[in-house]
């Protein structure tokens, strides 16, 4: 598909006429000037034509902090991406020197496609103002409201008029799509841009530099397409300081529910902290697959020679829900443990959350229980039956079981049943559900 990037300083509404062309909330919007700090994808379809819309940082050309620094590298690369670029303005504060030093970068680039979008128009007692845009120097002005969706539709007909025919294929419905999770400042966006090879999400000292969900492609030699999806710290709800806090704990939790595996990302020097083990356990609530990477092992400071082993048995021991997941120890600086052997472990869990168990695996199964266990009771004596089992779903694996009473089941008896479950196929790295339904022991 085509790409089209939206640009403009801060707080001309760049993030909300996205969510309005993308028609979902996806983008971060806030009053807060420059809560955009990277770039964000969105797929468009408009009138049979499809596109790659971008949503950038504010941009702020003579700012010399170290943040803007790193965002100026970013939205003049996705300028450079781009097919046609949308210059969001704020039509009712008219052209500001920011806007002017805006105009003059794109006019240097290479020759793109521009669609000055005067924006904030909100009625029709405004919409004189489009013509001060036309000092921008660019041929294309239209006037929007991306908040009441005024003049949206001209836009979204302006910008499929000129973009050209297909420039990338749709995404591929067989692509591996990994979510990369952890806390602020344990280094996702640095293993991200270790696997791409390129400096694709900004990364920076300060924790929280990634606000939103960031998706990138990969393409290994044997042809298997991998989405990375690098998601925005989380922190502790109870810190959360304002809205955007917010809306980045809920967009990362939406990353996992798009995604196949995650890759949950900790800090080697911190060790496992609650909200690591709060994260692998929505991993494991949405049913997907996980590897585990403590990263920053090149700061890990220790004499024993035995130090891999002990800190992997401190993660087991801190994560024993998930002591299954394949663990790596990694290093985004030196890319100890990165490239081909992390996504050796994610291809092996995405094919194993695949899997599926025989039903005469299960039956046998069934027997060995049936036969040497001691099943539970309720308070009145009567036994747990288990009349037959079956394999109602995979990815993840789902299996039902009949039983005589499930209010029976403990939750000691279920761990013991997934367990024994996993010893009947290679199951690391991937959660197991149980459903047990209540049967009079006939099959149907």
């Amino acid at each position: 598909m085509a790409i089209v990037t939206i640009v403009g300083r801060p707080n001309v509404g760049k993030s909300s006429l996205f969510n309005r062309l993308i028609k979902e909330r996806k983008a971060i919007v806030d009053d807060m000037p420059g809560v955009t700090r990277d770039r964000l994808y969105g797929d468009v379809e408009w009138r049979g034509k499809k596109f790659y819309l971008v949503d950038t940082g504010g941009l702020l050309l003579r700012d010399e902090d170290p943040i803007m620094e790193g965002m100026k590298g970013q939205i003049l690369q996705a300028m450079e991406e781009s097919d046609v670029i949308i210059f969001a303005i704020d039509g009712r504060e008219g052209i500001t020197w920011m806007d002017e030093d805006i105009a003059m970068v794109i006019r240097k680039g290479a020759p793109k496609s521009v669609i000055v979008a005067v924006n904030k128009l909100d009625d029709m007692k405004f919409d004189e103002l489009v013509y001060d845009a036309y000092p921008l120097g660019f041929e294309d002005v239209i006037g929007v409201s991306a908040i009441h969706a005024r003049g949206v539709d001209d836009l979204l007909d302006r910008v499929t008029e000129i973009l050209p025919d297909g420039r990338i294929d749709d995404e591929d419905e067989g692509e591996i799509k990994v979510a990369l999770i952890g806390r602020p400042n344990v280094g996702k966006s640095s293993i991200l841009n270790q696997l791409l090879g390129e400096n694709r999400s900004l990364v920076s000292d300060v924790p929280g530099t990634t606000r939103d969900s960031i998706d990138s492609l990969i393409e290994l030699s044997d042809g298997t397409k991998i989405r990375l999806i690098d998601t925005a710290g989380l922190r502790k709800k109870s810190r959360f300081k304002d809205d955007i806090e917010y809306y980045s704990f809920v967009r990362t939790m939406e990353s996992l529910d798009r995604c196949d595996v995650s890759i949950l990302v900790m800090d080697g020097s911190e060790g496992v902290t609650d909200q690591d083990k709060k994260l692998a356990a929505s991993v494991v609530e949405r049913g997907k697959g996980i590897v585990l990477a403590m990263n920053k092992w090149d700061l890990l400071k220790g004499t024993s020679e035995r130090l891999g082993d002990e800190q992997r048995d401190l993660v087991r021991d801190s994560l024993g829900f998930v002591s299954h997941a394949p663990l790596l120890f990694t290093s985004a600086k030196t890319g100890r443990g990165l490239g081909e052997k992390v996504l050796e472990q994610v291809i092996g869990v995405y094919e194993r959350r695949k899997g599926r168990v025989s039903t005469t695996k299960l039956n046998s199964l069934l027997r060995d229980i049936l036969a040497f266990e001691r099943l539970p009771s309720d308070k009145k004596g009567k036994l747990l039956r288990i009349y037959y089992c079956t394999q109602a779903d995979s990815a993840p694996p789902t299996f039902v079981f009949f039983v005589n009473e499930r209010d029976i089941v403990t939750r000691s008896f279920e761990n013991h049943m997934v367990n024994q479950i996993r010893k009947l196929g290679d199951y690391d790295g991937v959660p197991i559900r149980l459903f047990w339904r209540n049967s009079d022991g006939k099959k149907r």
